[in-house]
Formats: structure tokens, C-alpha cells, sequence
């Protein structure tokens, strides 16, 4: 007979590992469809950022002593933006903190305008081995629509260059633009995919209201979006042919070769721990058998002051109760095709899940569940909203 340790809250990132991310607050243009906290700055202080960053990360190195370091992820805003030694600095001081994993990704988000993709060779050089390149669109009238600072044949030249350096290269893309068909989104999809990538986010255009779509979209202004209809044909289009090149869908959003899933959103979805540094960045992390939510201070500038002195008062540090910890990982989990462990919600909350909306959602056709885990079906991951509210009613 099998005795099972107890469950130490202590350990629960386990699950899902640590990460660092660090957030680079600045774009040379905002793109009118985010939401990020991102700025546009004529001038930047690069030593001063640098300084910043290494700043930070020896406040937190005493907090997470013994971790091993499972990724590295630089995200914004616009990190090809940055000077590639202060990326090459970060990294040296994170694993000289931390231990690196063997296989440690270093993740850069790149924006494929050429003056960007010269410091490909510097990021490559830095200690970045994955690039995310912010290609949105094949289709230069999208990509204007999309306030994008880049054309079609500047994004293929950029995802070639990033090819010749990188071993793993992301590309990311928006679909349900306005006046998008779906002849065009599978024929835009076909052109990416012989490109030979090994890993797409592909995301539906979301309408965030603090935006300029948010805002044209409120006085209708924002014309051709599709239905809800024909946004779904375009979901199940993209996990169809996504899958006949050899790229299964593992998340919500994200499909991969085997092997080629991203390790640092893995982090997330598993809810594990992550350290977030920079203007806005966000964290999740286990300190003393307690899950804290962190979130830093968004203004860039007041970071930057105080991250350079030393000072802690531009992260706040909110302790999460056991429900919404549980909740937490729910959300976060479903997303994922493998699903969430069913004895890891009642651990973290206390109480399990409800069995009887388990089994109506089943009935339904929307969850499924085996081994101990719950899975959200192909219906139930166009309707995980739902899902969430019947399940934490």
C-alpha cells in the first residue's frame, strides 16, 4: 500500500517550475490593438536600465534562494529594442543567482523591422536561444490596419535571419482582422507554415476597451470584424491546419512541433512560480509556504528611480488565500491541452470540484477527464469562460 507525503503548500510551484520574466516597458509605436504597458520614449537611458534590472534581481535573489531557473523570458513592450549587453547582463546576472536548468530558454519578443533584426546576431551572441518575432500578419494592408512599422517581405526577411541564428524561432499572428475571410486566413496560415517554424501564437483580434480599436470600436468606427460564426471557423481552421504540418495545439492559442513548446508559458499555465521585474511586470511566487501575487509599478521613469536605488516600495506583494490560488491555477490550467490535476485543486482550495458540474459539463460535451486530470474538449475550449463560472459557482 502507497503512503503519499503530505501536501506541503510550500512546494506547489513545483508543479509548474520558476521563471523569470523581465519587462521592457518601451516601443518605437503603439500599436493601436494593445493594451500592454508599453511607451514610446526619444531618448533611453540604457546603462540606467541595466543598472535597474541587475538591481532588482539582487533584491529578489535572497527571497528564492536554491531555485533552478527553468527560463528567462524578455518580454514588453518591444525587447528587440534594447541593447543587446544589457540583455547578454541580465541573463549573466539571473544564472549567476539561480541555477540554470541544463536546458534553459532564454526567450527575446522581437519586432521584424530591419533596424531590429541587426541585433538578431547581438541577442544570439547575449545568450538568447529562442526568438518570438511579432510578424501579426502577411498582408501589408493588415499589417497598416494593425498600425504595424513593418511590411510583409520585411517580416519573411527577418523570420529567414532569425532561422539562420536561432535553433528555436516563435511567430506570432493575429487572425479575425476586419474584412478577413477565411479563404484568406488559411491561405496567410499555408504561407507561414512553409516558412518551417516550429512554434505560432496565434490569437483572435480582442477588441481591449482602453485602446484605440477599444475606442473606435465604441463609437463604431471599427468596421468588417467578423461574427462570432465565422471567428470560430477560423479557430477550428487554424487547429486543422496547424496539425497537418506537424504543429499540435497544446495551449489555447499556441501549437508546436514536439519538443518545441514554450518552457517559460508552460511556467504560467502550470502555475509555477515566476519572478516578474520591470515596469508593470507581474509575478507569482511561493515565499514562506504563501503564494503572493506581485505587480511593480507601471510608470517607467518612477520604476527606474526607484529600482535604482535599491528599494522595494514599486512591488507590491498581495497574499492569495487557498480559493484563489485554486481558482488561479484553474484558469490557467484548462488552457492547456493536458489539462489540470483534480487533486491538486482540492490541495490548493481545500474542497474538490464539484462532481456533479464535472459530470454535466461532460454530458455536454465540453470537459473530459482521466488519471486525475480535467480537460477542457475542442467545443469546451471555445467556451472556457463558461466552463470557469459553472465550475467555481
Amino acid at each position: 500500500m502507497k503512503h503519499h507525503a503530505p501536501f506541503r503548500a510550500a512546494e506547489d510551484w513545483r508543479h509548474g517550475g520558476f521563471a523569470l520574466y523581465v519587462h521592457w516597458p518601451y516601443c518605437s509605436a503603439k500599436c493601436p490593438y494593445c493594451d500592454f504597458n508599453s511607451h514610446v520614449a526619444t531618448r533611453i537611458d540604457h546603462k540606467a536600465w541595466r543598472t535597474a534590472y541587475l538591481r532588482e534581481l539582487e533584491r529578489e535573489a535572497p527571497r528564492f534562494a536554491g531555485r533552478r531557473l527553468q527560463s528567462i523570458f524578455f518580454g514588453g513592450g518591444t525587447p528587440s529594442l534594447m541593447e543587446p549587453y544589457t540583455v547578454a547582463e541580465v541573463i549573466r546576472g539571473a544564472t549567476d543567482i539561480w541555477e540554470p536548468a541544463i536546458d534553459l530558454e532564454v526567450t527575446l519578443e522581437a519586432n521584424p523591422t530591419s533596424s531590429e533584426a541587426a541585433r538578431f546576431a547581438g541577442f544570439r551572441e547575449a545568450g538568447v536561444n529562442r526568438l518570438s518575432i511579432g510578424v501579426q500578419a502577411l498582408d501589408d494592408t493588415a499589417l497598416k490596419r494593425l498600425g504595424r512599422q513593418h511590411d510583409s517581405a520585411t517580416a519573411l526577411a527577418a523570420v529567414a535571419l532569425a532561422r539562420s541564428l536561432f535553433d528555436r524561432v516563435s511567430l506570432d499572428l493575429i487572425y479575425a482582422r476586419q474584412d478577413q475571410t477565411l479563404a484568406q486566413w488559411e491561405a496567410e496560415l499555408q504561407h507561414v507554415l512553409a516558412l518551417h517554424p516550429d512554434h505560432l501564437s496565434l490569437y483572435q483580434l480582442t477588441i481591449e476597451p482602453e485602446t484605440v480599436f477599444g475606442r473606435r470600436h465604441a463609437e463604431g468606427r471599427l468596421t468588417g470584424l467578423p461574427d462570432e460564426d465565422l471567428a470560430a471557423d477560423m479557430y477550428d481552421l487554424t487547429g486543422d491546419v496547424c496539425s497537418a504540418a506537424g504543429l499540435a495545439a497544446y495551449e489555447i492559442s499556441n501549437y508546436s512541433r514536439v519538443g518545441a513548446a514554450a518552457r517559460h508559458n508552460l511556467v504560467y499555465w502550470r502555475y509555477g512560480d515566476f519572478v516578474g521585474i520591470g515596469p508593470g511586470a507581474h509575478g507569482r511566487v511561493m515565499l514562506e509556504g504563501h503564494r503572493y501575487a506581485t505587480i511593480a509599478e507601471r510608470d517607467p521613469l518612477r520604476w527606474l528611480g526607484s529600482a535604482h536605488a535599491g528599494r522595494s516600495e514599486h512591488v507590491s506583494l498581495n497574499q492569495l488565500n487557498a480559493l484563489e490560488q485554486a481558482e488561479e491555477m484553474l484558469m490557467m490550467g484548462l488552457r492547456l491541452y493536458e489539462g489540470v490535476s483534480l487533486s491538486r485543486y482540492k490541495e490548493l482550495s481545500g474542497n474538490p470540484l464539484s462532481q456533479t458540474t464535472i459530470d454535466r459539463l461532460r454530458d455536454d460535451g465540453l470537459l473530459e477527464s482521466s488519471d486525475g486530470s480535467l480537460r477542457c474538449t475542442h467545443d469546451g475550449r471555445r467556451l472556457l469562460n463558461e466552463i470557469l463560472r459553472h465550475l467555481l459557482a
